[in-house]
């Protein structure tokens, strides 16, 4: 026995150290791969964090430019509106032209033909008649065709 335990001794020897050379690499590996682990989950932290910045900085470069584009179409938008506000007015204020000339035509119209024959003292006289209130009540003139009246008063 004594010469197995001899031989077994440096064997053995040999064999614990390269049991615990094993174990030295095993955990070296073991550290190498949770440092690898540790440093893809850093790297990709890193990667989210850039990520996220960059979105964050598109979201906001979108929504100057979306409120670029909305100010855009709100100046756009007034601009027709006051377009269509001085169109509209030019138009009434063209009907209400056209409408006082056409008036102003009836009147002098009916201011031409509306005539009173009066004989004051024994003489005719022709006197042009413009439109009153005693005429209004008695004569109603349709606007577009004018009704004329003559009266001849006699003394």
């Amino acid at each position: 026995m004594g010469s197995k335990c001899c031989k077994s001794g440096p064997d053995k020897d040999a064999q614990e150290k390269e049991k615990l050379k094993r174990l030295h690499e095993k955990r070296r590996r073991a550290r190498a791969k949770a440092a690898g682990k540790i440093q893809a989950w850093w790297r990709g932290t890193l990667v989210r964090r850039t990520l996220l910045v960059a979105a964050l900085r598109a979201w906001m470069i979108q929504i100057w430019w979306r409120t670029v584009l909305w100010r855009r179409v709100l100046k756009w938008r007034q601009d027709l509106l006051k377009i269509y506000v001085i169109q509209e007015e030019a138009a009434v204020k063209l009907q209400s032209w056209v409408r006082m000339w056409q008036c102003h035509r009836r009147y002098c119209r009916m201011c031409n033909t509306l005539c009173i024959l009066q004989a004051p003292e024994g003489c005719f006289a022709f006197q042009t008649f413009r439109t009153s209130d005693s005429l209004q009540e008695q004569y109603e003139v349709v606007p577009n065709l004018p009704e004329f009246h003559i009266e001849i008063l006699s003394v």
